[in-house]
């Protein structure tokens, strides 16, 4: 985070802080910022989706992240895990430490953050800032009617498996930044913003209620992501890894790296999700309404394991995993 003097025209305090950058008339909620608590009223018929995440300077995100894009894709990652069970977004609580109150870091912070809550239309209602090492920790609220919430638990043997949009190319702008493999500038351009500033897939998520049985966004890899879904639902999977959709920059990768950030990148924030098989219309209709493309990549077995097999059905042996939040070589 900067630390020039001449960025601190002011001393802020606690409340101040959050009554500069974080403040705003409740709008939807019964009560917002500025109380013990937020007052949230659950909508007639419907159940309260809550999904909370964590990230750290360093871990999460680089230290120098640029703000604007950061406050952007805290929200981001959360508002994905609503999309995901099919929710609608509606309020978010925003927990914030920083190693100083520095106005030229909080303003394109709280912009960032604060677009992306309008263009869903969920408000900020509280929250809690403190000193220390950056670390952001939001909280999000949605609405999904009772009984349709896509769950991990959800998926049958001869379910189809999807994904949307393409996967991968996060994976492939952090392997380029931390000089794993070189891309060109204009490679890196294509790619960054996948990592930057994933976009929340809310419409696809609410256009799969009532079709889609088991869903979850793609955070720490495809393929150990999908493990959640088949540990959950008891069930196996075959993936054909030829059919995982990729974008053009990262097809133009050897095949053994578009393997790696397809299969086990993470970061994408797209949604991985099953249905029946006689759905499959329905299925791309709800991608052509929420405006993005979804991909058949295999199917849901009864014999559990993940068994990954090429275009022509021979088997494929993958060994990377997933990101781990406690494994030092993630």
């Amino acid at each position: 985070m900067p630390a020039n003097s001449a960025d601190h025209p002011v001393e802020l305090s606690e409340f101040g802080l959050i009554r500069r950058y974080f403040t705003r008339p409740a709008r939807h909620a019964t009560l917002g910022v500025g109380d013990d608590c937020a007052l949230l009223g659950p909508r007639p018929g419907h159940e309260l989706a809550i999904s909370t995440d964590m990230l750290v300077a360093g871990r999460h995100f680089f230290p120098d992240a640029e703000p604007r894009a950061l406050g952007h894709k805290a929200l981001a990652v959360n508002l994905s895990d609503l999309a995901a069970m099919g929710a609608e977004p509606r309020a978010f609580t925003l927990a914030l430490a920083l190693p100083e109150a520095n106005p030229a870091w909080l303003k394109p912070f709280s912009e960032g953050l604060l677009v992306l809550a309008d263009a869903f239309h969920c408000e900020l209602i509280g929250g809690d800032t403190t000193r220390g090492p950056l670390t952001l920790s939001l909280t999000v609220f949605g609405d999904v009617p009772a009984t349709v919430a896509l769950r991990r638990d959800a998926a049958k043997p001869g379910d189809d498996l999807w994904v949307s949009g393409t996967v991968g190319d996060a994976r492939l702008a952090l392997g380029a930044l931390r000089n794993e493999w070189p891309l060109t500038p204009e490679m890196l351009a294509h790619v960054q913003p996948r990592m930057d500033r994933p976009t929340p897939r809310i419409a696809l998520g609410l256009a799969l209620r009532g079709i889609a049985r088991a869903a979850l966004d793609i955070s720490d890899g495809l393929l150990g992501d999908l493990g959640h879904i088949l540990t959950q639902s008891h069930v196996g999977a075959t993936v054909d890894v030829d059919r995982v959709p990729r974008s053009p920059t990262l097809a133009a990768h050897p095949a053994a790296r578009q393997l790696q950030c397809t299969l086990a990148g993470g970061d994408d924030y797209e949604l991985c999700f099953t249905a029946p098989a006689e759905a499959r219309d329905a299925v791309l209709v709800a991608g052509q309404q929420a405006g993005v493309a979804v991909t058949r990549i295999g199917h849901i077995d009864a014999e559990p394991g993940l068994r990954l097999v090429d275009r022509q059905g021979a088997p494929v042996t993958f060994t990377h995993g997933s990101f781990d939040h406690f494994s030092s070589a993630s």
